[in-house]
């Protein structure tokens, strides 16, 4: 991403403390059903300038096994550029290979004058709207301490050309088996847009690290054609301790 003369203005999120950092790594598994069938890798990029901010590269890249290719192929990655201190959304770009179904869309954020542009036009935004890579990183940096089960944090996405207000609800705690180890989590389920994958609002779980990391440890979703289970195998250069990890 090249600078533009384009002023964003000052930003006013409410996130004082990211719990990421320059290169993270995550790297997990997708099980459909029974089945070994994708991998995702998330990353954060070292600070670059974005419109005289330093920002950072969140990026979600996934794609199927060549074992599960005969069923279904996925080539998706998703990149949000954030302000580096506050997390708020300057840039996104999507791209998706799924089968026959390709599409793309690149975002623009003008926080000054309260719009984001992409190909289709400008549409009005809150200070507080992400896209989908953003949101990911975004619920890492929401305080979960001393919150009652049910409580629900407002969440607005813009997902193809449309922004949902949504929520994030907290449901409580739990310890969970892992590739890396049982981790006391914390557990949420964000509200889903029913469209081509999803089904129904409530159809997903998240876990993410009991610890100041946050990081997404599984999560379990029903689709249309079955359910999928997203799970962590490899972390790399957290910023905080993984405190939440159960010592044998």
């Amino acid at each position: 991403m090249q600078n533009t003369s384009a002023d964003h203005g000052q930003f006013s999120q409410k996130i004082t403390k990211l719990a990421y950092q320059p290169n993270e790594n995550l790297k997990y598994r997708i099980h459909y059903g029974v089945i070994n069938a994708a991998v995702v890798n998330m990353s954060v990029s070292d600070p670059i300038m974005i419109n005289n901010r330093k920002a950072l590269s969140l990026k979600i890249e996934g794609e199927t096994l060549s074992s599960f290719e005969w069923l279904y192929i996925v080539r998706d990655k998703l990149e949000s550029w954030v302000d580096a201190e506050n997390h708020t959304p300057l840039r996104y770009a999507k791209t998706a290979r799924e089968n026959d179904y390709y599409f793309q869309d690149v975002v623009v954020y003008n926080h000054k004058d309260k719009f984001l542009k992409n190909k289709k036009g400008k549409m009005p935004i809150t200070e507080n709207t992400q896209d989908v890579a953003a949101a990911i990183y975004y619920l890492r940096n929401l305080d979960y301490s001393n919150k009652a089960v049910g409580y629900e944090f407002p969440l607005n996405i813009y997902i193809d050309n449309q922004i949902y207000n949504l929520k994030l609800k907290y449901v409580g705690k739990e310890t969970i088996k892992t590739d890396i180890g049982k981790v006391r989590c914390i557990k949420l389920k964000p509200e889903l847009v029913v469209d081509r994958v999803f089904k129904s609002k409530d159809a997903m779980t998240v876990w993410v690290s009991d610890d100041d990391n946050h990081i997404p440890v599984r999560i379990q979703t029903d689709i249309y054609v079955g359910s999928l289970k997203v799970d962590i195998v490899k972390t790399q250069n957290l910023k905080s301790p993984m405190t939440s990890l159960v010592k044998k």
